[in-house]
């Protein structure tokens, strides 16, 4: 159990990336969905033990991580949001590296570690080639085999599918799906589909704050009967959202789709709809102090 509680980090430019993050992590895949700049990376780096907090606690399985970092450095995995790789040196090269830094030191088992990595990565046939040379996706599975070296019990993967193809992205998703079954995997993210498909527990992040938490399903739940949808002339766009409370806009065949937030039928045309995450996503990004926030 990762367990956290008001923390705070302001930087030296005056942002206030953390206020007064509290949270409760278990095992499993756990998602973190929030915009860019909502404070997901800050969040991550601190768990990652790569800065300083300006008060709060973190806890992991009975460890102050703010305090006492090195014990959780040995249990943890970490995949950041940009991963840079050596250019000329060989992807099985390198993860034999990694794996000597991270304390792997008998080297048959380090080699039998390493090789199977690389096969659960789907990256054993490229893995004579430089992980510089490989594509997104598959530099992004060479990020997780670094992350999974030493057995964590805490992995942390920020966005690590931004800028993938569908294809990849599935591959990485089913990769991802594989090793968050034991152990605490934190998934931060600002693509909605990534922590659908994925998590079964999740909070929604916004300015610093956790705005939402729970299950999927359950924040679904709590937005049932509040979202209504309409189809409208684009420039009647403006006027709606001075009028209602638009949660999502989007073209769908040359017509513009609306979606709203409202507590009883707000008219105008508006239909009832079966909510998504997405809704849940928006609405609370919309006003992450209203109805949502509380019903979390």
């Amino acid at each position: 159990m990762l367990r956290i509680e008001g923390l705070t980090k302001t930087y030296a430019n005056g942002v206030r990336a953390l206020d007064g993050v509290t949270l409760d992590v278990g095992r499993g895949m756990f998602g973190l969905l929030g915009p860019n700049g909502a404070g997901k990376s800050s969040l991550m780096r601190t768990l990652a033990t790569l800065q300083d907090a300006d008060s709060g606690k973190v806890d992991f399985d009975g460890i102050d991580v703010l305090r006492d970092p090195d014990p959780v450095r040995r249990q943890l995995g970490y995949l950041p949001q940009d991963f840079g790789v050596y250019p000329r040196i060989s992807a099985i090269k390198l993860l034999d590296h990694i794996a000597v830094l991270k304390g792997l030191s008998d080297a048959k088992a380090r080699r039998a570690t390493v090789e199977a990595l690389l096969r659960q990565t789907n990256l054993w046939d490229v893995r004579k080639k430089a992980p510089s040379t490989y594509s997104g996706g598959m530099r992004q599975r060479f990020g997780i085999a670094q992350a999974l070296l030493g057995d964590p019990r805490l992995i942390i993967v920020d966005e690590p599918t931004a800028g993938l193809d569908p294809e990849e992205r599935n591959r990485f998703h089913n990769l991802l799906s594989e090793i968050g079954e034991n152990v605490v995997v934190i998934l931060s993210t600002h693509i909605v589909e990534d922590v659908s498909d994925l998590c079964s527990d999740m909070a929604i992040m916004n300015g610093g704050r956790i705005a939402a938490s729970g299950r999927p399903s359950d924040l679904i739940e709590s937005v049932r009967g509040k979202i209504w949808r309409k189809v409208i002339d684009k420039a009647a766009l403006e006027d709606h959202q001075a009028r209602h409370t638009i949660v999502s806009a989007r073209l769908v065949q040359g017509q513009t789709v609306v979606r709203t937030y409202s507590l009883g039928d707000p008219g105008d045309g508006f239909a009832p709809v079966e909510p998504t995450l997405e809704d849940v996503y928006f609405a609370t990004i919309r006003d992450a102090v209203g109805p949502l926030a509380e019903a979390a």
